[in-house]
């Protein structure tokens, strides 16, 4: 039942090139900072990564883009990195911008097991191109897929040994959903605790979902936007 590795250069083993990655986080917040460090110095190039959004140029997944190592992006808002935006208008980067709900729910469906559920978001526009349209009671929708991973790769602020995790604040948009969708999932915790610590009824995903949990070390709570008053 342990599943504790040592670091984030152990967790990441068996990441390979061209694999699909889930990376938790909204914004800046609860992203996975330490695999992502650790997926920059081991190299791995032509990964399909599925994220809320791209990180900045200097941190998050934006360190992943100025190292060559993202050949396409699934994603819903991407507008806080200057590199992204130069790769998909160079057409270096392939891009599948997806909206924020919709991609939520289709990461939600891969991991309950759904293959696609249909959507009125998006009908009318490039979004529904090419998918199968059909009409409930009036309205229309869009058939969407499920997403699946390779690997999950998400941040918690506590997880105890057998892979139980709890999440804070804003962390919980992403990543519990993305940790029940990845053939791996490897989770860093801020705090790592024995069996027992966390009380059952506040745990946002059990352990059986996880394979691979460690401590993280040297975070940074860094804000993309600080908006404050003349």
């Amino acid at each position: 039942m342990n599943k504790v590795v040592a670091n984030a250069a152990e967790a990441i083993q068996g990441i390979k090139d061209n694999m699909t990655l889930m990376l938790g986080g909204f914004g800046l917040c609860g992203i996975p900072e330490n695999c992502i460090s650790a997926l920059v110095e081991a190299g791995v190039k032509g990964l399909t990564c599925i994220s809320n959004n791209a990180g900045v140029d200097d941190f998050g997944i934006g360190l992943m883009l100025q190292s060559r190592q993202v050949r396409k992006m699934i994603s819903s808002y991407v507008g806080e990195n200057a590199e992204f935006e130069r790769q998909l208008l160079s057409g270096e980067l392939e891009v599948d911008l997806v909206p924020q709900g919709t991609l939520a729910e289709r990461i939600r469906a891969g991991g309950a097991g759904i293959p696609a559920f249909y959507t009125a978001t998006g009908y009318g526009t490039e979004v529904a191109q090419g998918k199968d349209t059909r009409n409930f009671d009036g309205r229309m929708y869009v058939l969407e897929r499920a997403l699946h991973a390779d690997f999950a790769i998400v941040k918690a602020w506590k997880g105890d040994t057998h892979g139980n995790l709890l999440f804070k604040g804003t962390a919980r948009n992403f990543n519990p959903m993305m940790a029940r969708a990845g053939k791996i999932t490897i989770a860093e915790v801020e705090e790592l605790v024995e069996p027992g610590v966390l009380n059952p009824n506040m745990v946002h995903v059990p352990g059986i979902y996880v394979q691979r949990v460690f401590k993280g070390t040297n975070y940074e709570k860094r804000i993309e936007q600080r908006t404050v008053r003349s």
